[in-house]
């Protein structure tokens, strides 16, 4: 994540830009985000971006029904 700059322009041509505003929001945290996500693995959901994939998986299960 150190040069995230192929990443972006990968979900940027794939024009999936839920992941990258996720994405670009996770490297805003980084200062706290070890805090963040202790909390969050605490309480049982999930830590980083884990949660996009969770996100994901709705997503699909629920277009799929339309």
């Amino acid at each position: 994540m150190l040069e995230p700059t192929q990443t972006l322009k990968e979900m940027e041509n794939t024009f999936d830009f839920t992941a990258r505003l996720a994405y670009t929001e996770e490297l805003k945290d980084f200062p706290y985000a070890d805090v963040w996500n202790y909390f969050c693995e605490k309480n049982g959901v999930p830590v980083g971006l884990n949660w996009l994939k969770e996100v994901k998986e709705y997503e699909e299960m629920i277009l799929n029904e339309r």
